[in-house]
């Protein structure tokens, strides 16, 4: 057993229903599909594996649509997380047990009145929409809530991998099955309108919720809002590391699903049913596992019905101008996966994907992506990681900043560059969130402990920003005991906040040369994979 492993198995349990009467009515908060019963530890109040939907996506249900929660008025225990979603393994959340019936949340809060209406942070997770469960011990949100106790945060499952974005529609049998291409975005839905409808019940303002997420739950964070009815359900997004462009096309989940099918002898719908959860994860671990062959070809899907067949222009056309953003990327992002998986796995990804991409481009794009290689300094890999950096991060991070601001929104701006001390990981992807989550114990992309004053006042700025919907400190509140005006992000200045262990700076972005605008800007037009 690991280290992980040890974190994670005695916090497995099932919550049962409470019968008796005997149960502490200070921890309880009545909901409108049950009375849970949380645990307190040092003031903070948890609150585990409350269901969000009405019947679990597991049977009859495997890639249907998630069903809403239904009135209740039993009392429950909410003492232990839900199952993760069932994921090829590698992450962190797959050492806790995995499951179909997985769509659950999670609860912090600082124990008083529950009078007062708190801001609301919903941490939605990333792992390439292939991996990820709120049980890694990254999201316990203890720290963050006792070091914050004014705000609330809630973390919240959805299905990942072949159970979350699944193209099926095209299968003779599968026209009952339209939604499957992304159930994940759709329980991310449903998870907000419980947030929104029960969180009054444990002192949160339902009409002050920030959404929040890094990676794929950061690229999440920046599609909800292009979901018809989704503004109803939060005001503000903290996008660590995510852009609307991590989608593909029906054409792209289509050959995805053609290859599992083979593999696995299937031909409908009826026959995938058949197949066990734990035989379909052998084979999307074979063809396209995250931890094992760096695959990244899970994507929500642009449909043109749940999602706008194109995301930058909905964004241009203010889809999102009402929603208040804080965004931004590390200065080094692929560098997490080259040091994961190592040289030789990153070389034969990257060569692969960067011909699949220069196979798109027109001719006189291609000279511009080899120009900028070729003037990377260093081995092989060197070049190929600065390019996939700025092809699937940073580039499309900048371009955000860019369409919300000329569509009349409001984002502010960062660009992360603490480094690891982990070998090639530089200041990776992921790296960051140690410092967010108030976590400095798990070193895994960090290799050692941060300046804790810095990390305090990163973690001020995005609780500030949640509370009122600006980033900025004053002095008085700020950790370091300096203010920190933070601009609005704007077309001419593009100006950032520089997260640095050394000093937290304003910095335009031409003086940092965080995106080329000529031969990296304009492949954020062919989104992803």
């Amino acid at each position: 057993m690991n280290e992980t492993e040890e974190k994670l198995m005695p916090q497995y349990g099932e919550n049962k229903k409470i019968t008796s009467g005997n149960y502490d009515k200070s921890l309880a908060a009545a909901c409108i599909n049950g009375t849970f019963v949380g645990r307190k530890v040092e003031n903070i109040i948890s609150y585990k594996g409350i269901p969000f939907v009405g019947s679990q996506p597991s049977g009859e249900r495997r890639w249907k649509a998630p069903v809403d929660f239904v009135p209740d008025d039993g009392v429950y225990e909410a003492y232990y997380y839900g199952k993760t979603p069932v994921q090829a393994p590698g992450d962190p959340s797959s050492l806790y047990p995995v499951g179909e019936d997985c769509l659950y949340l999670n609860i912090w809060r600082a124990d008083g009145p529950i009078t007062d209406k708190k801001p609301v942070i919903v941490w939605i997770y990333g792992g390439a929409f292939e991996v990820g469960g709120t049980t890694d011990p990254q999201y316990d949100c203890h720290n963050l809530v006792k070091e914050n106790p004014e705000v609330i945060v809630v973390t919240i499952a959805y299905r990942v991998s072949f159970f979350g974005f699944f193209h099926l529609s095209h299968l003779p049998d599968g026209k009952d099955y339209a939604d499957a291409s992304n159930l994940g975005l759709m329980d991310q839905m449903m998870a907000l309108k419980w947030v929104h409808e029960n969180i009054a019940a444990f002192g949160g303002d339902p009409g002050n919720v920030t959404i929040w997420g890094e990676s794929a739950g950061g690229a999440s964070t920046t599609l909800l809002p292009l979901i018809r009815g989704s503004h109803r359900y939060f005001r503000r997004v903290i996008t660590q590391s995510g852009a609307p462009g991590q989608t593909r096309t029906p054409e792209q989940a289509i050959a995805c699903t053609e290859k599992v099918m083979q593999a696995l002898g299937c031909a409908t719908v009826a026959d995938l049913l058949k197949v066990s959860a734990e035989k379909l994860t052998k084979v999307w671990t074979d063809l396209y596992g995250f931890y094992q062959k760096l695959g990244i070809r899970t994507f929500p899907e642009r449909d043109g019905k749940y999602l706008p067949l194109n995301t930058w222009k909905a964004y241009e056309d203010g889809a999102a101008a009402d929603i208040e953003f804080l965004q931004g990327c590390n200065k080094d992002e692929m560098n997490t996966f080259l040091g994961v998986v190592g040289v030789d796995v990153w070389n034969a990804w990257a060569d692969g994907r960067l011909d699949e991409k220069l196979a798109q481009l027109t001719l006189d794009e291609k000279k511009l992506v080899e120009s900028y290689c070729n003037e990377i300094e260093g081995e092989r890999h060197e070049a190929t990681v600065r390019l996939f950096s700025q092809i699937m991060f940073i580039a499309p991070q900048i371009r955000l900043s860019e369409v919300q601001t000329k569509s009349g929104g409001k984002s502010f701006t960062y660009y992360y560059t603490v480094e690891s001390a982990v070998p090639m990981i530089k200041s990776g992807h992921s790296s960051e969130m140690s410092v967010v989550f108030n976590h400095p114990e798990i070193d895994d992309f960090t290799g050692r402990d941060y300046d804790e004053t810095f990390c305090k006042t990163m973690r001020k700025m995005w609780v500030q920003f949640a509370k009122t919907g600006n980033p900025s400190l004053s002095a008085d509140i700020a950790p370091d005991g300096k203010a920190h005006e933070w601009p609005l992000y704007d077309l001419t200045d593009k100006q950032v906040m520089v997260l640095a262990e050394n000093g937290i700076h304003l910095a335009k972005e031409s003086e940092l040369k965080i995106v080329d605008w000529e031969r990296t800007y304009f492949l954020t037009d062919y989104y992803m994979p």
